[in-house]
C-alpha cells in the first residue's frame, strides 16, 4: 500500500542529503535578491503597519530593521515586505514566488537554531523540491481557480523547508504539513492590494508555527495533501490530481533536482512577471528604433495562452495596481526606460502622460498553449510605420539568469531605494562566504 502522501514528504525531507556547493551558491543568490527587494520595501505602508503589530523580543531579524522579534512575527514583517513590490523571484511551475514563500521563515529560524549558511541552503532545497512537484501536479487548475498558489503550494513547501532545517523525523514533518494545510490560504483577488503581500507574510509565519508547533509535539492528519478531504482534492477539485502526485513524490531526491531543472526566475522588472516578456520586446524597440513615447499611437500585445491571467488592473490608479496592468508597463517602458522602482509610486501612475500612454494599448492571449511563452509587441507611430518585436527567453531567468554583477546592481539600486545604499555590497559578499558562517552573523550586516 502507497503511503500517505505527506509521510512519503516527510521520509524524503528528513533523509535528503546535505546542499552541495552549487546549491548553496545558488540559495545564497536567492537570499540577496530576496533580502534586498524587502529592504527596498521598508518605507512601504503595509510594513509600517505589520511592524507595529509585532512585540520586541526574541532571536529572529526584521530585514527592515528594528529590534529582533520571533522567529513567527519575523517571518510574517519579512515575508510581506519582501512581496508588497512584487519583485521577488519566480518560478512557472508554481505559477507564483518560491522564495518569498521558503526564504522568511528559514532566516527567522536559523538565528534560533544556530544554522549555518549550508544547513539554510539543504532545507531551501528540500523544500523546492516538494513545492514544485505539488505543484505540477496541480498549480495550474488550482491557480485558475482563484487560489494564490505562492501562499497555498508555496506555503507546503516553506513548511517542509522550515521543517528540515529544525531536523524533525519523518512523522513529525507530516505532522507540520498536517498542521499547515489547516491553515492555507489566498486568494488571487487581493492582487493589486496590500493584502497579497500580507497572505505572503501570514503564509511564512504559518510554516514557521507549523514545524514549530510538530517539534513540540502537535500531530496532525497524514492525509492532508491527498485524504479524501487533503489538500489536493479540496485545493485542486479532481482526483487526478491526487494520482499525478503520488507519480510525481516517486522523483523526490532524483538528480539532479527541481532547484537545478526549474530553477528560479529573478525579476528585472519590480511588477507582474506575466508582463515581463512584453517589457524585455517593448525595451529592445525603443532601444534599437530609437522610439519616443510621444510618436506613438497605439501599442498591441499578444501572449501565449493565459499570460494575461494576473494582468487585472487596465486603468491602474497606484503603484500596487499598476504592478498587474500589461497597460502601465507598457507605457512605463515607453517613458522611462527600463522601469525602475521609482516608475510604480502612485506619482508615477499618474502621470498625465502615462495614464494617456498606457490606454493606448491593448493586450491579448492567443489561443496557443500556456507553454512555450511568448509576448509580441507593435508599436504604432505617428509617420505610419509599424514596429514589431517579440520575446520568448526572458532576461534573469533559469534559461537566462543574471550575472551576479546584474544581481548586486539589483540588490544595490534596492537597497539605495530604501535608504540602506551602504549596506548592499558587504551584505552581497557576506553571502559569497556564508556556507559555514551561522546565519545570524550574515543578518547582522543589515545594522
Amino acid at each position: 500500500m502507497t503511503a500517505p502522501a505527506a509521510l512519503r514528504v516527510g521520509r524524503y525531507a528528513a533523509s535528503a542529503p546535505e546542499a552541495s556547493p552549487d546549491v548553496v551558491d545558488a540559495v545564497g543568490r536567492a537570499v540577496l535578491d530576496t533580502v534586498a527587494v524587502a529592504v527596498a520595501a521598508r518605507a512601504d505602508p503595509v510594513v509600517h503597519a505589520l511592524t507595529s503589530t509585532v512585540s520586541q523580543g526574541g532571536a529572529a531579524r526584521l530585514w527592515t530593521g528594528g529590534p529582533p522579534v520571533s522567529p513567527e512575527q519575523a517571518a510574517l514583517v519579512n515575508g510581506a515586505a519582501g512581496h508588497v513590490l512584487d519583485y521577488d523571484d519566480v518560478t512557472s511551475p508554481l505559477r507564483g514566488h518560491p522564495s518569498i514563500a521558503i526564504i522568511p521563515g528559514l532566516l527567522a529560524l536559523a538565528g534560533a537554531e544556530d544554522a549555518d549558511g549550508s544547513a539554510v541552503a539543504g532545507a531551501y532545497a528540500v523544500g523546492f523540491e516538494v513545492m514544485l512537484k505539488l505543484a505540477k501536479a496541480m498549480a495550474v487548475p488550482h491557480y485558475a481557480a482563484g487560489w494564490h498558489s505562492t501562499t497555498t503550494i508555496g506555503g507546503i513547501g516553506a513548511t517542509v523547508a522550515a521543517a528540515r532545517l529544525l531536523r524533525l523525523d519523518a512523522e513529525q514533518i507530516a505532522d507540520a504539513i498536517g498542521l499547515f494545510a489547516g491553515q492555507c490560504s489566498g486568494t488571487r483577488e487581493n492582487f493589486g492590494t496590500p493584502a497579497k503581500s500580507f497572505q505572503v507574510g501570514a503564509a511564512c509565519a504559518s510554516a514557521v508555527r507549523s514545524a514549530l508547533a510538530a517539534r513540540a509535539g502537535v500531530t496532525a492528519g497524514h492525509g492532508a495533501l491527498d485524504g479524501p478531504a487533503g489538500f489536493t482534492r479540496l485545493y485542486g477539485g479532481d482526483d487526478g490530481i491526487t494520482r499525478r502526485l503520488h507519480d510525481l513524490l516517486d522523483e523526490l531526491g532524483a538528480a539532479p533536482g527541481e532547484l537545478r531543472t526549474s530553477g528560479l526566475d529573478v525579476k528585472k522588472y519590480p511588477m507582474c512577471y506575466a508582463a515581463h516578456r512584453a517589457l524585455d520586446a517593448v525595451l529592445d524597440l525603443r532601444t534599437e528604433q530609437d522610439v519616443n513615447a510621444e510618436d506613438v499611437v497605439r501599442v498591441d500585445v499578444r501572449t501565449s495562452g493565459a499570460a494575461l491571467t494576473p494582468l487585472i488592473h487596465h486603468r491602474p490608479a497606484t503603484g500596487l495596481e499598476a504592478k498587474f496592468s500589461m497597460e502601465y508597463g507598457m507605457a512605463a517602458a515607453l517613458l522611462d526606460g527600463r522601469p525602475r522602482l521609482g516608475s510604480f509610486t502612485d506619482e508615477a501612475v499618474k502621470r498625465p502622460q502615462a495614464q494617456r500612454l498606457l490606454a493606448r494599448v491593448q493586450a491579448a492571449e492567443s489561443d496557443t498553449p500556456m507553454a512555450p511563452r511568448w509576448a509580441e509587441v507593435s508599436l504604432h507611430l505617428t509617420d505610419g510605420r509599424v514596429l514589431r518585436g517579440r520575446a520568448e527567453t526572458l532576461r534573469g531567468s533559469a534559461a537566462a539568469p543574471l550575472t551576479l554583477e546584474e544581481l548586486t546592481a539589483k540588490a544595490v539600486d534596492c537597497f539605495e531605494h530604501g535608504g540602506r545604499a551602504p549596506l548592499a555590497r558587504p551584505f552581497a559578499a557576506a553571502l559569497r562566504r556564508w556556507a559555514d558562517r551561522p546565519v545570524r552573523d550574515v543578518l547582522a550586516v543589515l545594522t
